[in-house]
């Protein structure tokens, strides 16, 4: 039997920057995931500069050999109406690749890692948790995501009674062809509400790699919404007509909509396992990070893992998120007073789309970045 101080189940963004912040602390730390990196992980994938600097990444470092699509625009529209296009002056986020951005942050962790190893079980045993009979150790983390096998030990796994965000999208690299005739821009990440206000669909171009997809909270009919929006897309031009693949699914919970528990005795979830994607825009890199972080300065100094002790964890969350009984921002996308009739003339608005949809909504720019917060 392998002995650690903490074992994280999951090696994603959450999982790799929660080791990476446990690294010098003294503690034995072992991260587990089922898959092998780098890993093919569909995601619209963008992070904002806030997150680039709580994770002290170093923009022109990440941008050499990876894909770093700098965004200063955005195109907003409701589906069946002339989108309306922003300019914000400034580079206000960055699309990047899942599979290189995920494989970037693990590779700078350095501590054990056992890949390609599904959780088969984890069993309590004289005060501590044995994963796979095999390791052993008094607190576990579960960081992996929507399906994480630590939710499901806690209770929490996926059910009928969770409101759940169904999505599906596709990434590809275009061919020279595919990329004359497309007219989505890099710079321009294109963002497209289901006239429902249920969810929305996105065009986002990075370099030479396009992602498309849906997602929506309802997610019933998913799949005719999807290709009633792609077929669409086509006619306009804005994506080539031969899209290579299928559309690839996978599901997260909002923030506000969540009821998993975060934290028990000698266990504790982060990031999608949590449940801790933002309510307004499904964005879950950014609460990810920020749990994995707040979860860290929790773990640092800790010996006790009792779910007393680890009560913290679960305030920190509710003072950063909000709390989930009375959210800030109700809805999926829109709040409450926004009414159908009004949300379509809102979605042709500049200022809305600008102030309201994107630099609130989808970039949180009025929300420091969380090591500003700390230090505060």
């Amino acid at each position: 039997m392998d002995y650690y101080d903490l074992i994280i189940v999951g090696a994603g963004p959450a999982g790799s920057t929660l080791a990476h912040a446990l690294q010098d602390s003294g503690k034995r730390i072992l991260v587990i995931d089922k898959q092998d990196f780098p890993r093919d992980k569909i995601c619209a994938g963008w992070v904002t500069p806030a997150v680039m600097d709580s994770l002290d990444i170093d923009i022109n470092h990440y941008g050499t050999g990876r894909t770093l699509q700098p965004i200063r625009r955005f195109r907003i529209g409701m589906m069946g109406q002339s989108a309306v296009e922003n300019d914000h002056g400034e580079i206000v986020s960055y699309g990047i690749r899942r599979c290189e951005f995920d494989a970037f942050l693990l590779d700078r962790t350095a501590v054990p890692k056992q890949l390609n190893t599904p959780v088969k079980s984890i069993v309590r045993r004289d005060g501590n948790w044995v994963i796979n009979d095999t390791w052993e150790a008094p607190l576990i983390v579960g960081a992996g995501g929507h399906f994480c096998p630590v939710a499901k030990l806690m209770g929490d796994g996926p059910g009928s009674h969770e409101v759940v965000v169904a999505a599906k999208e596709v990434e590809f690299e275009m061919t020279p062809q595919q990329a004359e005739v497309c007219e989505a821009r890099g710079d321009t990440p294109e963002l497209w509400f289901c006239r429902d206000l249920k969810g929305y669909a996105w065009v986002f171009r990075k370099g030479n790699f396009l992602n498309i997809g849906l997602g929506r909270e309802d997610n019933h009919k998913l799949t005719e919404h999807l290709n009633a929006f792609v077929e669409e897309m086509k006619s306009e031009g804005r994506i080539p007509a031969d899209l290579p693949g299928k559309f690839k699914g996978h599901a997260y919970l909002l923030y506000a909509h969540a009821e998993r528990q975060l934290a028990d005795d000698g266990l504790l979830l982060i990031g999608d396992s949590a449940g801790l994607a933002y309510t307004q825009s499904g964005e879950g890199i950014r609460p990810a990070i920020e749990s994995a972080l707040m979860a860290a300065d929790i773990i640092r100094d800790q010996e006790d893992y009792s779910a007393q002790a680890l009560q913290a964890y679960g305030e920190a969350i509710a003072s950063r998120f909000g709390n989930r009984a009375m959210p800030q921002d109700e809805g999926w996308q829109v709040p409450d007073w926004v009414k159908m009739p009004l949300a379509s003339t809102l979605m042709r608005s500049h200022w809305f789309t600008r102030k309201v949809v994107t630099e609130k909504w989808f970039l949180h720019q009025q929300v420091p970045p969380l090591a500003t917060v700390s230090q505060g």
